[in-house]
């Protein structure tokens, strides 16, 4: 058998998958820094706290419209995708390919618990390491059966949701979609108070978006996009593989997705924010951001193929090559930035100035993840997870 448990070497890599993911992963801070910064509801309903008006009105639009669920979409993708790719790694490598990925996935379950219950409410590795786990049994199924599948899982949260919204209303999110004004006020100082203190909001929120919510809403979502990257990966789709026309195509296709998100909140605003319509307006968003992804994945398949060592490129892939590190890097610098136990800027910053701080956050992350690479071959936390999987020390250092 052969054992030979390390990364795949750079000359290897797929530079555009690098760097969808690191793109991905840097985008997906510009939507969880409104809940790093705001309360929790400003996610679903953002006239519910801060101000919304001018250039604060404009910097949600623009990050509702080419941000929020776009990103996340795609880094979902790219992770469904990665399990096809670890487990062809590993069965021409001779090794017990599903077992490593039930250990590698466990692993991830733990850093995610540590994550979501010690530090951020709004982790989503337990939700990829669960449903990680039922994807794998799926493994052998051609492209089109899992297309097709992940079609039908991303049909649940939609068709309840539209239910809901015929037989019901808006009483059926009314508590999250307009929280009482002193839940708000709690809840901004709960984080601006010491690490204990957020345990009350920090606790109960991460379990309830691991059981209840995972089992109605995540799983779905998630577990469809996931199959829809397994697809894609399957077509070559996501390794860069097919013809530059196809990408150009999808780059098109996220133009649609665009003007059905634009739509969706010019009907919202129609409606004047009701209740009543969130659950028709949820719908836009839904279906608009799977095509906006798609676009992303077009745009930067086609930058890298034309670029494959340029700048952008290179932080990207960077980036993306430690991707899991910078996922959690993200939250410990913006929890120290907001919360009590750093800065304590949390419910006072306005949306403009969230951006102004993800830029430099970013530029931090692109920085240390060029440098890193220079030296080591993959992030620390990706050589502990590495480690843990195989259960041996991995090599650390970048050969000379």
């Amino acid at each position: 058998m052969t054992r030979d448990p390390g990364p795949t070497p750079p000359s290897e890599r797929i530079v555009s998958l690098d760097a969808l993911r690191g793109f991905a992963l840097l985008g997906i801070l510009v939507i969880n820094i409104w809940v790093f910064a705001m309360p929790e509801a400003t996610l679903l309903n953002p006239t519910v706290y801060g101000d919304f008006t001018g250039a604060n009105y404009w910097a949600w639009f623009l990050g509702h419209v080419f941000g929020q669920a776009k990103l996340i979409t795609l880094f979902s993708a790219l992770f469904g995708a990665g399990i096809l790719l670890f487990v062809d790694s590993k069965e021409e490598k001779g090794q017990p390919a599903v077992r490593l990925h039930y250990r590698r996935t466990v692993v991830l379950i733990a850093i995610g618990m540590v994550h979501a219950y010690l530090l951020w409410y709004g982790d989503i590795l337990v939700a990829y390491g669960f449903t990680g786990l039922f994807l794998i049994t799926l493994r052998d199924l051609d492209a089109k059966r899992l297309a097709v599948l992940g079609g039908v899982f991303l049909l649940f949260v939609p068709a309840t949701e539209l239910f809901a919204a015929v037989s019901i209303g808006g009483d059926a999110i009314a508590s999250q979609w307009g929280p009482a004004e002193v839940a708000l006020r709690q809840e901004v100082a709960t984080y601006r108070s010491g690490w204990i203190e957020q345990l009350d909001h920090r606790v109960s929120s991460s379990f309830q978006r691991q059981t209840t919510g995972f089992i109605a809403s995540t799983f779905w979502r998630v577990g469809g996009i996931m199959l829809l990257g397994m697809a894609l990966y399957r077509w070559g789709v996501l390794t860069g593989e097919r013809s530059t026309q196809l990408y150009r195509r999808l780059v098109g296709v996220g133009v649609v997705g665009v003007a059905i998100v634009v739509a969706g909140v010019a009907y919202i605003e129609a409606n004047n924010w009701s209740a009543d319509a969130a659950l028709y307006w949820r719908q836009f968003n839904y279906w608009g951001s799977l095509l906006v992804a798609g676009g992303y994945l077009g745009l930067i398949t086609l930058y890298a193929q034309w670029r494959p060592n340029g700048p952008i490129t290179r932080a990207f892939a960077a980036v993306g090559r430690t991707a899991f590190t910078n996922y959690l890097l993200q939250t410990v610098i913006a929890t120290t930035i907001f919360y009590g136990h750093g800065l304590g800027l949390f419910g006072s910053v306005s949306r403009v100035e969230q951006y102004a701080i993800v830029v430099v956050i970013w530029s931090a992350q692109v920085a240390l993840s060029v440098l890193w690479l220079r030296i080591f071959r993959f992030g620390p936390v990706e050589w502990v997870w590495r480690t843990l999987t195989y259960g041996e020390r991995q090599p650390m250092r970048n050969s000379k």
